[in-house]
């Protein structure tokens, strides 16, 4: 029937919608279906309020059957919208879908223009382009690819587990990438959570120790992905396994290696606890730790010690006591070094999560300048159970506790000389950490804010248990933290200085201790991992999802969704809530068993091409190969995404792109010069 109708002298159908007053208001839409009536091969036109609607697409199946149309066009919003919902009602009419055009008079015309005659007469001719277009659509089918069953979860903190865990549980394999020799994330180094004050480790570590045990998740720490092949449904990817220099399949989880280093005491500075406590270079970052191995730091181990020609050099001092300690076990294996290992996954999701401001690019603050300034993170630890001071808030002299405390929030947040954007929990957890040093020290407790932003379930009332609990709130934005007494009372204090907007006037607080709000950013490697995984970022470098508001969790990229924190930032209940909507994205395509993929791709005329490979490097997506049997390129169909790039720089024209053909395109300009 296809073949029959696209051999067929073209009858033209026309709708124009008028999208309520979106189109309606500045297009006259019954002028433009009069207009299209009159050209040739179009037998009928007609204006309707909404045309996706129900009955809007039942006229159009309708007036298939009874006026034999065998193409479509209408003109409305943006073919990103509902040229997928025009196509089904075309094929439920009995055509075939590729030979309907979609027009967008809504975002290229009216919603541009203040004149209604001008826009309507530029309605025209873009209707008109599209009725010489629609006549040398050929048909096109869609194709099935089959679809992988296994995922691949890059990143281990809250939204990369979670996801992992709704993928796993229903039954389907998970492969879950961390880059660090634990999962957890961000979250695991948190004391409580706002605005419940639930501790952190109780809620996380469960769920790390289920993921680590879940018969349907393999884990794969201390690695990174570092190739990405394929395409929706078969993905082929490298990760790279880091050496640990223990055999995970040999190492209990004892630790009696640690105590045994020859380091007794811990010497270097430990990472999780933000430089705040010493670990030796045998170490497992902290005791909930999954999986539950160790790791050897090669950078500081003295058995990697390089002599003077560059070779390994054991060091006198290391007896290879950790050898010795793990006995039978033979778990420590120094001979490690990195390996490389491809799997096959069918979709993939990224959730790599954040990184917090750099406090020293605000040197107005004093951090890294003066001891007793320190970031929230730091602060999260000092104030924790299992951190480097066992929960005791005490300052850089490691003896005094502070007596007052300054908060500082936004830094590195709304700050057009930093990041313009907020970062969406600070407020909360600037007041949280004020709820927690109040409670540890009995500081008096100075937050000084910009605006505070509560917009979370149950946020403004703990804002307001704060308040009752006499934490003193500033509004202005800190011009300086400095350690320039002024007075007697500020001796010995740092002082911030402020522009108290409230109270209009400028004040100087004296404290003991500094606290920066430090805001959300994209990860230092976002560009190269977006580069990896054929994404996109905003300005602001986040991963850009394919729509803010239909679709958060897809990229541009078929089948690579992405969770949590490096989409933006995110509270722990928005990142869970994201972190769900992939794992469902993840389970549909999967329970479909395979994608539809469009037509709209490009094919090579074989006789015609000449075999200069120009080509090749040019294609974003590596769809285009080379024969060296015939000395021709050719297209992989499953990886091309139809955007046209290698046909408008084959130099000699041998390159085809289905819905794009010189035929349909010529007749579309041609269509837009002769109006008049």
């Amino acid at each position: 029937m296809a073949m029959e109708k696209q051999n067929q002298e073209p009858r033209i159908g026309f709708y124009v919608c008028h999208c309520g007053t979106n189109i309606a208001g500045m297009v006259d839409c019954a002028e433009v279906a009069h207009h299209v009536g009159t050209l040739p091969n179009v037998v009928m036109s007609k204006d309707y309020k909404y045309m996706c609607s129900d009955p809007g697409q039942e006229l159009i199946q309708k007036d298939i059957a009874a006026h034999g149309l065998n193409r479509v066009v209408v003109a409305s919003c943006s073919p990103l919208l509902h040229e997928h919902t025009f196509r089904g009602a075309v094929e439920k009419g009995g055509l075939n879908p590729f030979f309907f055009h979609m027009v967008n008079i809504r975002e290229h015309d009216s919603w541009v223009h203040t004149d209604r005659q001008e826009a309507t007469e530029k309605a025209k001719a873009l209707a008109q382009a599209a009725i010489g277009r629609v006549a040398h659509h050929k048909a096109l089918e869609t194709k099935r690819v089959d679809i992988n069953p296994t995922t691949l979860v890059v990143g281990a903190g809250i939204a990369g587990i979670h996801t992992a865990m709704t993928i796993a549980n229903a039954g389907k394999q998970v492969v879950l990438v961390e880059r660090e020799p634990t999962i957890g994330g961000h979250m695991a180094k948190f004391d409580k959570t706002f605005p419940t004050l639930d501790c952190a480790a109780c809620i996380l570590t469960p769920k790390m120790s289920a993921a680590g045990a879940h018969e349907n998740i393999r884990l794969l720490s201390y690695s990174e992905v570092t190739k990405v092949d394929g395409f929706v449904g078969n993905y082929k990817v490298t990760i790279k396994r880091k050496p640990r220099y223990i055999d995970e399949e040999a190492c209990i989880g004892c630790q009696d290696c640690i105590p045994a280093c020859v380091f007794k005491t811990p010497k270097f500075a430990d990472e999780f606890n933000e430089g705040l406590g010493k670990r030796r270079p045998v170490y497992i970052p902290f005791p909930q730790a999954t999986p539950q191995i160790v790791a050897i730091d090669p950078n500081v181990c003295l058995n990697f010690k390089k002599g003077e020609n560059g070779d390994r050099v054991v060091s006198d001092k290391c007896k290879k006591t950790c050898v010795e300690a793990c006995g039978d076990k033979d778990a420590i294996d120094f001979t490690q070094t990195e390996r490389f290992e491809e799997i096959e996954v069918g979709a993939i999701v990224v959730a790599t999560g954040f990184q917090t401001y750099d406090a020293t690019r605000s040197p107005s603050y004093g951090y890294g300048r003066y001891d007793n300034v320190y970031t929230a993170l730091e602060i999260e630890r000092l104030v924790n159970a299992s951190g480097p001071t066992g929960g005791h808030v005490v300052m850089r002299d490691g003896k005094s506790e502070p007596k007052s405390v300054g908060i500082i929030h936004c830094v590195g947040s709304r700050d057009k000389k930093t990041n313009a954007w907020c970062s969406r929990v600070c407020c909360m957890y600037s007041m949280k950490l004020a709820h927690l040093l109040k409670e540890h020290t009995n500081a008096e407790i100075y937050n000084f804010y910009i605006d505070v932003r509560t917009p979370g379930k149950g946020y403004e009332e703990f804002y307001g248990k704060l308040l009752e609990e006499g934490v003193h709130f500033i509004r202005g934005r800190v011009g300086e933290v400095t350690d320039w007494a002024m007075t007697p009372e500020e001796e010995g204090k740092l002082v911030i200085r402020v522009e108290d907007t409230l109270a209009g006037m400028v004040r100087r607080i004296p404290v003991d201790m500094v606290v920066l709000a430090t805001g959300l950013e994209p990860q230092k490697d976002a560009q190269d991992v977006r580069r990896l995984f054929n994404m996109s970022c905003g300005s602001e470098g986040f991963f850009l999802e394919r729509h803010p508001k239909l679709a958060p969790v897809n990229t541009f990229s078929d089948g690579i969704y992405i969770a949590g924190a490096c989409q933006g930032p995110k509270d722990i209940p928005d990142t869970v809530a994201q972190a769900g909507a992939a794992a469902a994205e993840v389970l549909a395509l999967i329970d479909k068993g395979y994608v539809e993929q469009e037509p709209n791709t490009a094919f090579i005329l074989e006789d015609e091409c000449s075999g200069c490979k120009s080509c090749i490097p040019l294609c974003p997506y590596t769809a285009i190969l080379f024969d060296e049997k015939t000395d021709k390129a050719w297209i992989n169909e499953a990886l091309c995404k139809g955007c046209g790039t290698c046909v408008g720089s084959c130099p000699s024209g041998s390159i085809v792109q289905n819905l794009f053909e010189d035929q349909e395109i010529f007749s579309e300009i041609e269509g837009v010069l002769a109006y008049d």
